[in-house]
């Protein structure tokens, strides 16, 4: 496959390095032939290195790429120093002030989160599945982020290539458990299957961040799990069968 990854970005980033990267391009083959960025996967270690490396080459060339390891958790870390990937603490979120570095969080359904207050020269990013989006991922992530002087009102967030509420069908009591928390989560289920319901976790991260009273948010509007070509999907897989599944990187840095 060839070496040419194919990148989204977001308007309301316009301005600092950033992309939402697919499985188009890179060095995998086999069954997460791509670029397969994660490094909890089955995949030969050296294609996940060179596909991490392309990634960063088509963000920002020359940047050291800073990642978690990720337990679906709301935890937050304020990088200052960056870490070998042998030596990732565990979270699902990331903020920093420091130029030359590139933050990546890697998904497969659930929700890459990037933000920016580009006149701090501030930026995050979040792995929001549905676990960290409902224990507050993306609150912590703002809170890191005015810690280290940015204004609530000047961040911007672009939410990436996540499942769909089409495509995620969850069972009665993970609704439950949503509209437990907030009465009003109910809007972000329709009817499904008997004692089913479909989920949109776009657009309750989207709300969640709205909430926070941040500057701009934006929704790519990217499902991935009917797009094999495009994207890779822990659903997907599993309704498959199949016994490995690869992960996209998202990515956003300073200059």
């Amino acid at each position: 496959m060839a070496d040419h990854p194919e990148l989204f970005r977001s308007d309301v980033l316009a301005g600092v390095p950033h992309g939402f990267l697919g499985r188009r391009g890179g060095r995998s083959t086999g069954l997460v032939a791509g670029l397969n960025a994660g490094l909890g996967s089955g995949d030969d270690e050296r294609a996940v290195a060179g596909n991490r490396m392309l990634a960063v080459g088509a963000v920002l060339p020359g940047a050291r790429l800073v990642s978690v390891f990720q337990v679906h958790s709301p935890d937050c870390i304020t990088v200052s120093v960056p870490w070998a990937d042998d030596r990732r603490p565990q979270a699902d979120a990331m903020v920093t002030a420091r130029p030359g570095l590139v933050l990546g969080v890697v998904s497969a359904d659930c929700a890459p989160v990037l933000l920016a207050d580009r006149a701090a020269g501030v930026i995050g990013a979040a792995h929001a599945g549905w676990k960290g989006a409902l224990a507050g991922v993306t609150d912590n992530t703002i809170a890191a982020m005015e810690a280290l002087g940015a204004k609530r009102s000047r961040i911007a967030a672009a939410i990436g290539p996540c499942i769909a509420q089409a495509s995620y069908e969850v069972d009665q009591g993970f609704a439950d458990r949503f509209c437990a928390d907030d009465r009003a989560n109910v809007r972000f289920f329709a009817a499904g299957a008997a004692g089913h319901a479909q989920f949109d976790l776009e657009d309750y991260v989207a709300a969640r961040l709205e909430a926070a009273g941040i500057g701009a948010v934006d929704k790519l509007g990217l499902d991935t799990y009917p797009d094999p070509a495009r994207f890779y999907s822990f659903r997907r897989a599993t309704h498959l069968h199949e016994p490995d599944y690869g992960r996209q990187i998202s990515l956003i840095g300073l200059a």
